[in-house]
């Protein structure tokens, strides 16, 4: 992957991640893995459990926030402003084990959906600083 290709979270641009990951579909296709994976596989149990029934909204409000994190429509932006990712997660129990899950998960389904890997690793990156900052419990 070119190397220039920068995280939102260290203020840099990455609006072309969008287009190297397959654009909207493939996005898609990712976020609907990896809720698919989340509500198949008990080692993500623990993070299944803080998700409504059915995860319909989840699913979509995941795919429309990367959809803008990773440079394309602001879709998420457009309905509900800025995401306020820690915020919104404050009320959620979000310890290590929660964190690892999400990303164990994150990365099967990119896995699966074939993402190249070099681009697998840059997201995971950026996943790994997002996911991190979101824990709010000891553990």
């Amino acid at each position: 992957m070119n190397t220039e290709t920068k995280t939102e979270s260290n203020g840099e641009d990455q609006s072309n991640l969008y287009e190297l990951i397959g654009g909207a579909d493939k996005l898609r296709e990712m976020v609907d893995r990896f809720y698919d994976l989340m509500e198949l596989e008990p080692e993500f149990a623990g993070i299944r459990a803080l998700h409504p029934t059915p995860m319909d909204g989840s699913r979509d409000k995941l795919f429309w926030f990367l959809s803008g994190w990773m440079g394309g429509p602001n879709l998420y932006i457009e309905q509900f402003g800025h995401p306020r990712l820690r915020a919104r997660h404050l009320p959620y129990a979000i310890a290590s084990s929660e964190r690892d899950q999400w990303l164990r998960c994150m990365a099967w389904a990119m896995q699966d959906v074939g993402i190249v890997e070099d681009l697998q690793q840059h997201l995971m990156q950026s996943f790994y600083q997002t996911a991190d900052w979101m824990r709010n419990k000891q553990g």
